[in-house]
């Protein structure tokens, strides 16, 4: 065993760039390790360079925009994760000047008592266009927008997204532990009303007294170790916390493939069920409980009627979502 247990999960698998095939690995819902998806960018060959050259090519792509900029105090450690009374984050964010982002963050790097810093979400396709033209990714769609995430020793906090994920690292080395999305349960999130939801334990201490299901969390778990040049590919909803390992680091990511619009985002499908489901006694619970599984989660519950007479519960045409779409509207306004 090394020194921190989590390095010695069982790792993700590994594939080169050029056998990948982006559609099809999606499909395993397994997250998958990429290697030589970018060894042509500019912005790698700086990163593996120095910190400095990484910094000098983002300077040479700055149009002058304020960057969303992350900071914590010293006393976090580096966790990006929640305040006390989970109301708020253990950090702060607004926008600067990049240059007077990055010359904080260099600072930070040579005094371990500083704040940690970090630029998170900034969208290169909007804020720098010029670095997206020197550096494309064809594993993953042309609506997939780019977005940098540069900075200190950050740990952040155990979440998930809610599209596929592709991250790019280029400077530094980074940890993903994974959990697999049915482990919810065992992970102990927090309130879904400040996104994104955090997980409330702590895997490089967990207090198992406190969360013991944690534990069988943690017997699911998988590790990524990336160094500049690797990408992790995540299927969305899989859990995954984030350790930046050198005082300075940079990745890119892509999100892409929602899960629907409006009426047809599952994220809202949740929200109603926890208003019209979980209020109701348990022995009427059990039964919706039953009804999604036999019509939602079931490939086979309506297998015994014949395919015209399936309606919303077989294949949903448009027509078929056209109707449902409007049904759940009027319903809405009734509400």
């Amino acid at each position: 065993m090394t020194a921190e247990p989590l390095d010695d999960l069982p790792p993700v698998a590994t594939v080169a760039a050029h056998t990948a095939d982006v559609d099809a690995l999606l499909t395993t819902g397994e997250p998958v390790r990429i290697t030589g998806a970018f060894d042509g960018w500019p912005a790698l060959a700086a990163g593996r360079k120095s910190a400095a050259a990484l910094d000098t090519y983002l300077r040479r792509h700055d149009r002058g925009v304020p960057v969303p900029m992350t900071e914590a105090p010293p006393s976090s450690g580096g966790k990006f994760g929640y305040a006390a009374d989970l109301r708020e984050f253990s950090f702060t964010r607004r926008t600067r000047p990049l240059s007077e982002t990055l010359d904080r963050i260099e600072r930070a790097a040579a005094d371990p008592a500083a704040a940690t810093i970090a630029i998170q979400l900034l969208p290169l396709d909007a804020d720098m266009p010029g670095f997206v033209a020197d550096n494309p990714m064809p594993l993953v769609p042309v609506s997939a927008r780019p977005r940098l995430w540069l900075g200190g020793p950050v740990r952040t906090q155990i979440h998930n997204d809610r599209d596929h994920n592709l991250a790019c690292v280029i400077a530094g080395q980074r940890r993903f532990i994974l959990f697999p999305p049915e482990q919810v349960a065992n992970l102990y999130i927090g309130p879904l009303e400040n996104p994104p939801p955090l997980s409330l334990v702590d895997p490089e201490a967990p207090d198992l007294t406190r969360f013991p299901r944690f534990a069988a969390a943690l017997a699911a778990a998988r590790v990524a170790h990336l160094g500049p040049g690797d990408a992790l590919l995540m299927p969305r909803y899989w859990w995954h916390h984030v350790t930046s390992r050198d005082r300075y680091n940079a990745m890119v990511n892509y999100w892409w493939g929602g899960g629907g619009d409006g009426l047809g985002h599952p994220q809202d499908a949740l929200l109603t069920a926890l208003l019209a489901i979980k209020p109701l006694p348990s022995h009427e619970r059990a039964y919706w409980q039953a009804m999604f599984a036999a019509h939602v989660f079931a490939d086979d519950g309506v297998a015994h009627l014949p395919e015209a007479r399936r309606g919303v519960l077989g294949a949903l045409t448009p027509a078929l979502r056209a109707t449902l779409r409007q049904r759940l509207k009027s319903a809405a306004l009734k509400s």
